[in-house]
């Protein structure tokens, strides 16, 4: 039947049982990390990078959701370094679903770097965009903002099929790109971050179908390298860059949820949900300059109220 084949044809890219699941379930959402030879300290602090890294195993989280700029160049060598400083994530079989940034596509020819990235996440070969199922609860959808998002594109089309036929249990949607669709505008610092229209129609397209849907909504998106929060539209919009790249210093509109003056905010935001609640914490490290850091605390706290 004609219900049937569209059930299917929006079903999502992947799905983990609800058996494969530790309760409570927690995820993580974090980005713009650029693994790079520990050698490179100036695009991204190798210490932090690496301390993020170990503290993320330790929570064990059943989904690792990255915003992009995983890589620094996109190249072979980064991805080698990926992997050599994940092992611990490898080492307890964490699920990792990355979202491409700009730096995936920063030295290489197109093909050629997403030649790199599928071979570092060869379950996405042939894809740049795609879901997850995590359970019957909560759905990833990773969006590619190097590719149109614009109404009538492909990946548009995509995405508005994926969330009209969203099973009917699912409570929380994350979706995961990496340039903002709402940030805070910048007048004199690294104005060039500010949001494109590209994205701006994801929060447009939001502002449409979440107040409608039976699912709370939750963006995580990167770029800026810091952390920011705002409620719109019924939608959480996170930036959430703090991986390990050069940290960028933002003017915080008066919208930003986010009122700390700290900086840099190398972090990761996590997220866990028991019943109907799911909270939020942005996870923040303090010794960044020791060659060790280990001193984290949560400097920032939010909760969603799931729809029974």
């Amino acid at each position: 039947s004609m219900a049937v084949s569209g059930a299917v044809h929006a079903a999502t890219t992947f799905s983990v049982p609800n058996a494969d699941l530790p309760d409570p379930l927690v995820l993580v959402a974090y980005g713009d990390m650029r693994f790079t030879n520990a050698t490179e300290t100036g695009a991204s602090n190798p210490g932090a990078r690496q301390a993020l890294v170990a503290k993320i195993a330790g929570e064990n989280p059943a989904a690792i959701f990255i915003n992009g700029d995983l890589p620094w160049h996109g190249i072979a060598s980064d991805y080698d370094v990926y992997r050599d400083e994940t092992r611990h994530w490898t080492e307890r079989h964490l699920r990792v679903y990355p979202a491409l940034g700009n730096h995936e596509f920063s030295a290489c020819m197109e093909l050629g770097c997403l030649e790199q990235w599928w071979s570092t996440f060869p379950e996405l070969r042939g894809r740049r965009w795609y879901s997850v199922a995590v359970g019957t609860k909560v759905v990833g959808i990773e969006l590619d903002s190097d590719t149109p998002l614009l109404p009538g594109s492909a990946q548009r089309t995509w995405l508005e099929a994926q969330v009209a036929e969203l099973d009917p249990g699912v409570r929380l949607v994350l979706i995961v790109l990496h340039h903002p669709p709402v940030a805070d505008v910048q007048t004199s610092k690294l104005a060039d971050h500010n949001p494109r229209p590209n994205e701006v129609a994801i929060a447009d397209y939001l502002k449409t179908v979440a107040p409608r849907s039976t699912a709370r909504f939750v963006v995580s998106a990167g770029h800026i390298h810091n952390y920011e929060r705002f409620a719109q539209d019924g939608v959480i919009y996170l930036v959430s860059g703090g991986g390990g790249a050069t940290p960028y210093e933002v003017d915080r509109a008066p919208a930003d949820q986010y009122k700390n003056t700290d900086f840099p905010n190398y972090h990761y935001v996590r997220f866990e949900i028991r019943g109907n609640t799911v909270v939020g914490e942005m996870i923040r490290l303090n010794d960044y300059l020791q060659p060790r850091p280990n001193q984290w605390q949560t400097r920032d706290r939010f909760e969603i109220t799931l729809r029974p």
